[in-house]
């Protein structure tokens, strides 16, 4: 019987891990921890204690702390949404709502505290982007606040999500705000309110099932996926301001208004049929992070 106990103990902590890690959404990982590793390294031109531990952190707890929490609080809606339970996100027991919570607070507080003792106290200012940068982690989700309830702020703070990894990377590195980075940081942070806007189509159902507002229930399926790839568009042409060549990039826009572009007119009732838009959009990230990392190669070896 102790046999048996122990092998049940073995397969149930690894269903919990699994669940845990899955909650994290690890096919988007590299959205965060790149944006801070690009603006870090390209930066300060090198590898130090810094990159490493903020990379990590930026990979798997702050993904954990922002699609867990995710996860959890929004499991009543969840259990209407079809594409929950796998790769777009964990259908959790209640059971590992606690653990998830917990997980996401423990995985992060010793980066945190590398990160602190590593820096000292020479960079507040990257430490007030960082606290924003958490503040939306949590406020995305959390009761009392629900941020994703609220329409448009919905997908700025989501934006935030990505963008702050980013310009705490630069601060952290001191880097000199340009009109051309100041452009490119405007980009990126369209770039991410139109990607969240077009990913909230294919919920609006659900969403209204559930009771909750976002800016696509409120504005509908079509003129909101209208609405993304206007600011899609935008964010391509504000590149332009980056200079050579990372005015290259701004092109990248052009798969994703390509991907948007057949549900430009999608009934609220078949708003779920974006969900193959999506699915594109999911797999677009690898090739634009490929694509921006040659052109920062380029941009550094100038």
């Amino acid at each position: 019987m102790t046999g048996i106990r122990s092998h049940t103990g073995r397969r149930t902590a690894s269903w919990t891990v699994r669940q845990v890690l899955l909650s994290s959404r690890p096919l988007s990982w590299i959205n965060t921890a790149f944006p801070f590793a690009a603006a870090y390294l390209v930066t300060t031109g090198r590898v130090d204690a810094v990159l490493v531990v903020g990379t990590v952190f930026f990979l798997v707890p702050y993904n954990l702390l922002m699609y867990g929490v995710n996860d959890v609080f929004d499991y009543e809606s969840d259990l209407h949404n079809p594409r929950k339970g796998g790769a777009e996100g964990a259908m959790l027991d209640p059971a590992l709502h606690r653990t998830v919570l917990v997980s996401g607070v423990v995985a992060a507080i010793p980066f945190l505290v590398a990160l602190l003792f590593l820096t000292g106290a020479s960079h507040p200012p990257a430490w007030l982007v960082l606290a924003v940068s958490l503040f939306a982690v949590v406020a995305y989700s959390v009761p009392g606040l629900r941020f994703k309830e609220r329409p448009v702020l919905d997908s700025i703070t989501s934006s935030t999500h990505f963008v702050s990894p980013a310009v705490f990377g630069l601060v952290l590195a001191g880097a000199a705000f340009t009109p051309g980075l100041v452009a490119l940081l405007a980009a990126f942070f369209l770039w991410g309110m139109a990607s969240h806007a077009f990913g909230a189509v294919q919920d609006v159902g659900p969403d209204r099932e559930g009771g909750i507002e976002s800016i696509a229930t409120v504005l509908g399926a079509a003129r909101t996926v209208r609405l993304a790839i206007m600011v899609w568009a935008l964010s391509g042409l504000l590149m332009l301001v980056a200079g050579w060549p990372g005015a290259l990039a701004g092109l990248l826009a052009l798969p994703y208004i390509a991907a948007a572009w057949p549900w430009r007119s999608v009934s609220d009732a078949d708003s779920e049929a974006a969900n193959a838009g999506w699915k594109k959009f999911l797999w677009l990230n690898f090739f634009s992070g490929f694509v921006v990392t040659m052109l920062l190669v380029a941009w550094v070896a100038r």
